[in-house]
């Protein structure tokens, strides 16, 4: 084993500045209301870093691919654009723990939880490999996040007697309080507990540090990847870093279709302002693969808003608020349906599923016309509030609930999901009583036309992982089809395991100065421009045409058409686009970064010649559904300057339990 000396990253730093525009070290001011920037500016300064696993995103897959990296005796770097201790989707908290029939009062096998819902619930279009690997690992992954300092049960006993607690463990239950797949946690810690762990083993956090390219060797796309590219957002310094191996630990793309930074905020669903699409910009330049870029959904978290965190901010049934009764208002109760159709009459039998239902289990966004993978209000509530049957606004019936699965939703799952937390400490200091107050249901109706967002499309990668790119990982968001806070931990685990056994056994290869030239000089090519276009109205254009050529229902002409009017915005508008400060600069950059996205969606689109609800996919030119030529994964790779399309069999994962076994080197440290 390494001494901790040995493991420490090295870091050079070189003295530089960029040709023509003169920042050095002078606080620059912005033009509108001449406030200093509040950092010193180096743009042109260069600094090296040499580690053996680079890890790209400090999110909670990134932390623990680092921290599991590091554990085998790695020297490891993290790069994170935000501050890493709350950065992230699950940087603010996040109430359930998924995917975890592994933990001991579970009664489902973890390949029958892993198959039946992709196979009943999603047509096969799922993750077979990442959805066993955390059905296997995340329980053996919560107990070490509790042992880091996050808490995992009800240690103080709030919920003695409840019925989805087991009193032997204390471990706290959602959705099926039967065969208790899914676990309830605490989880504001994880972040601080990730984070103080990674300084614990030495691992380098570079926070505010924004990845931009990755180099290859010799510096050709589908090489091995060998480091990366990246920009600091508060000095404008440059670095170059030169690794073994890398793990992509980035979010998917937010700001596709949805636009607008000064009414509904920079994103349209519910995730951080800095997803971007910077890893898939990134991976798919380098030449990896990409799977189910093609799918994405109308937006229907926010209903007419396009925000998200509306739905999960008021009164609702779904997700943290499940399973809880819904009223009109004339206190008019709205039924429930289970899994095969049945009224349910009782809040216990949507948690409680019949022996016939398997198990519930939360699948997000079935297509209209699928069936239910968990009890759900009745389907047609909206004909019958048009009808009079039902009398807007609704409510969240929380006083009409259950006294315990009262406290669960509104103290604990409100109080720890990071897209409510707010939310819950507002209206309890104004006075709100889960045992009196109702809350009202915010997110009913549509979103303007057009407004959609990617669905879990990302790379392709084998049972370690890896990606069609050797040196190059995948954890979290960054794997095809990755959801949830369980499968970003379980995968990131995993994957910086195995990136970190590829270093022991290779050398650092050199870096190609070219390709780091190129970079730079398109790095700072925002920022070398005194006018132009700025950042807001790049992203506003993009998604316009989005909106426009790849919306709701798509054909071949309009795509076309899409695709030409984005290299028509690549060559023009983005060659003047300028950035007055470091923020701005990486504003621009993701701009550009989310056009690339754009245009991966287009051909990925154009490339699946058919249409299937099960990826939320529709094409007016070829309306067969799901036929069985096309039942597969379309892929995308770039291929010298040409986006090269093929396919990949659903299940190509093969036997799960022996090919966990045959590539699984995970083990639980304190």
């Amino acid at each position: 084993m390494a001494s901790r000396r040995d493991m420490m990253p090295i870091i050079y730093e070189r003295q530089g500045s960029t040709d023509g525009k003169q920042a050095g070290n002078q606080m620059m001011d912005t033009p509108d209301d001449n406030a200093a920037w509040p950092y010193p500016v180096t743009y042109g300064d260069e600094v090296e870093v040499e580690a053996d696993v680079l890890i790209l995103g400090g999110g909670a897959s990134g932390c623990s691919a680092a921290l599991a990296a590091a554990r085998a005796g790695a020297r490891v770097v993290v790069l994170d654009k935000g501050a890493t201790r709350y950065s992230g989707a699950a940087g603010s908290g996040f109430d359930h723990w998924m995917d975890c029939p592994s933990n001991p009062a579970s009664t489902v096998d973890p390949e029958h939880y892993t198959r039946m819902p992709i196979d009943d619930y999603k047509g096969g279009y799922g993750n077979y490999i990442s959805t066993y690997i955390t059905a296997r690992d995340s329980y053996d992954v919560l107990l070490e996040l509790e042992q880091l300092g996050m808490q995992i049960r009800d240690v103080n006993d709030e919920f003695v007697g409840a019925p989805f607690r087991d009193e032997q463990t204390k471990l706290l239950y959602a959705y099926d309080y039967t065969t208790r797949n899914c676990l309830r946690v605490w989880g504001t810690g994880l972040k601080p507990a990730l984070f103080n762990a990674l300084r614990r083993n030495r691992v380098q956090v570079l926070e505010r540090t924004m990845a931009t390219a990755l180099l290859t060797e010799n510096g050709t796309v589908g090489s091995r990847v060998i480091g990366c590219t990246a920009v600091n957002v508060r000095t404008g310094a440059f670095l170059v870093c030169k690794a073994k191996a890398v793990v992509m630990c980035m979010a998917t793309p937010e700001r596709l279709w949805i636009f607008s930074s000064e009414l509904t905020g920079l994103v349209g669903r519910d995730g951080p302002p800095t997803n971007a699409g910077n890893g898939h910009a990134m991976a798919f330049r380098a030449g990896a693969e990409f799977a189910r870029m093609e799918s994405s959904t109308h937006e229907e978290w926010g209903g007419a808003t396009g925000i998200g965190t509306v739905m999960f901010g008021s009164g609702s049934n779904f997700a943290s608020w499940y399973p809880c009764s819904i009223v009109d208002a004339n206190g008019k109760e709205v039924p429930w349906l289970g899994k095969g159709g049945q009224p349910l009459e009782t809040v216990a039998e949507r948690t409680n599923p019949r022996p016939e239902d398997g198990f519930f289990h939360l699948v997000l966004g079935p297509e209209e016309g699928q069936a239910p993978s968990i009890p759900q209000l009745i389907p047609d509530l909206q004909e019958r509030i048009e009808q009079g049957e039902y009398t807007l606004p609704l409510y969240a019936n929380l006083p009409g609930m259950p006294a315990a699965d009262r406290r669960a939703i509104f103290g604990l799952m409100i109080g720890q999901e990071g897209h409510t937390w707010t939310v819950y400490r507002q209206l309890t200091q104004a006075g709100f009583d889960p045992d009196k107050d109702q809350l009202q249901v915010y997110e009913r109706g549509n979103a303007p036309l057009g407004w959609r967002r990617l669905r879990y499309g990302a790379m392709t990668h084998d049972w370690t992982l890896k990606t069609t790119l050797d040196g190059l990982w995948a954890a979290g968001q960054q794997v095809f089809d990755g959801i949830g806070v369980a499968q970003a931990c379980s995968t990131g685990r995993w994957a910086g395991t195995h990136a970190a056994e590829f270093a022991s056994d290779i050398a650092h290869a050199p870096i190609v100065r070219s390709q780091v030239d190129a970079e730079k000089a398109r790095v700072y090519g925002p920022v070398m421009r005194d006018d132009g276009v700025s950042w807001k109205e790049l992203s506003g254009g993009i998604a316009k045409v989005m909106q426009e050529y790849c919306g709701d229902r798509k054909n071949e002409t309009l795509m076309r058409i899409g695709l030409r009017y984005l290299e028509e915005l690549k060559e023009a508008e983005a060659t003047t686009l300028c950035a007055r400060n470091p923020h701005e600069l990486m504003r621009a950059i993701e701009a550009l970064d989310i056009l690339t996205c754009c245009e991966m969606i287009m051909h990925a689109s154009l490339a699946r010649q058919a249409s299937c609800s099960w990826l939320f996919f529709e094409r007016l030119d070829f309306p067969d559904d799901d036929p069985a030529a096309w039942h597969k994964w379309v892929t995308i790779r770039l291929e010298g300057d040409r986006v090269v399309a093929g396919d990949l069999a659903l299940d190509y994962a093969g036997d799960l339990e022996r090919n966990y076994a045959r590539h699984n080197r995970t083990s639980v440290e304190a």
